[in-house]
């Protein structure tokens, strides 16, 4: 097979050269994130039952869901819910093929409430939570796609990724994942899962600001709060300062929060996350696959989260355009930066796309006709290989946020 490859040099500054740089990360609790992960599970629980029944994985995508916030009483010493939180399962599954059913709804509630429990350490998925699965039929014609000898890509999309990541966007993912690591759990048990991190660097300066929801049930009162948060903040600020070369950080926790004004001054919730009485959460609106919103790079506008793993180029290339890009930044040398943008046209084999860009920022005095052949060569065989990848997928393997 000869694939339409390009490999061309891009005549940018790279990232960690640039003035200006700005960097977000949505933590394991946040709405959004909470969303992702959750119809990603249910695509990988859905994707081994269609294995074990039919030898193949059908037609569906879970990636048009919801969670819509409940609603609590927050108060010192310890709140209550009021209204659970409502989780609502959206867009298509096979739920039946040639007289044998599967239980769509059954996995898909068992696979949420499996996830609740292993990372959400307040929300009791029976008590804390209500479910409305709203999974229709396919098309014919996409789901006809799951009939055919080679999977054909179900729509006509395009995904693009990069690598490396800078050492800022490390550092914001460092940082949420530092803070809902069960080391800090342990140390600091008022601490919610829902954490957010944006960081900005303006040339040699960096600026952090950082938002962790509160458990209320683990904080007595207003002086006890803002006295928790002063020792969240000097451990959060010498983790960063040991794991950033610049010295000028500048860091807040918190922001909203104002002395003097009890509960209304303060970020608490009762189960540690925002979503259990103030924000609700969306599949696609949190991280990138590589687990940032990296705002100076080229993103895009496809969600990977829930979509089925070996015909929608909407999971499958969102991730294997990073794979591809951190793939030729370690084998290839002389490269500061490497973009890839694959696009795919819909009935056409997933391992031949209309087209794959490789673009690199070479270093100084490597020449691009030196090394474009061993470039496309990388594009080459991952592509090659691309249903091993989407089998890794399918596995829950490769993490999408």
């Amino acid at each position: 097979m000869t694939r339409n490859i390009l490999v061309e040099e891009f005549k940018q500054i790279p990232l960690e050269k640039q003035k200006l740089e700005i960097v977000e990360r949505k933590g394991l609790g946040h709405p959004d994130s909470i969303c992702d992960a959750i119809f990603d599970r249910v695509s990988v629980e859905l994707s081994k039952e269609y294995l074990k029944k039919f030898g193949m994985i059908m037609h569906h995508n879970a990636d048009k869901s919801l969670l819509v916030a409940g609603e609590v009483e927050t108060r010192f010493g310890g709140g209550e819910v009021k209204q659970p939180m409502l989780l609502i399962f959206g867009d298509r599954a096979t739920k039946e093929v040639e007289g044998t059913k599967i239980p769509v709804e059954d996995i898909a509630i068992r696979a949420a409430k499996s996830w609740i429990k292993e990372n959400l350490r307040f929300v009791d998925p029976e008590k804390h939570m209500r479910y409305q699965v709203e999974f229709k039929p396919g098309s014919a014609a996409l789901t006809d796609i799951f009939k055919r000898k080679v999977l054909s890509a179900n729509d006509t999309s395009a995904a693009v990724g990069y690598a490396p990541m800078t050492w800022t966007e490390q550092l914001v993912l460092k940082t949420e994942r530092y803070l809902n690591s069960p080391e800090f759990k342990k140390e600091f048990p008022e601490t919610g899962e829902d954490v957010k991190v944006m960081g900005v660097r303006k040339n040699d300066e960096l600026h952090l600001t950082v938002g962790v929801a509160f458990v209320d049930r683990f904080v007595e009162s207003e002086d006890d709060y803002f006295r928790k948060k002063e020792e969240i903040l000097e451990r959060l600020y010498a983790f960063v300062k040991g794991n950033s070369f610049l010295k000028k950080i500048k860091l807040n926790l918190n922001t909203l929060d104002v002395r003097g004004r009890g509960v209304g001054g303060t970020y608490l919730t009762v189960l540690g996350t925002s979503a259990d009485g103030a924000d609700s959460g969306q599949v696609g609106r949190g991280n990138r696959p590589n687990g940032v919103i990296p705002l100076n790079r080229h993103t895009g506008s496809e969600a990977a989260a829930g979509k089925n793993p070996v015909s929608h180029v909407g999971k499958i290339y969102n991730l294997l355009t990073h794979r591809i890009a951190n793939e030729i930044y370690s084998q290839v040398s002389g490269l500061d930066e490497v973009y890839v943008w694959i696009v795919s046209q819909i009935g056409k084999s997933i391992d031949d796309p209309a087209i794959a860009v490789a673009r690199v920022i070479t270093k100084p005095g490597t020449q691009i006709e030196n090394i474009r052949e061993q470039i496309a060569e990388v594009v080459d065989a991952e592509l090659e290989h691309i249903d091993k990848f989407c089998m890794k997928l399918a596995e829950g393997k490769i993490p999408i946020c």
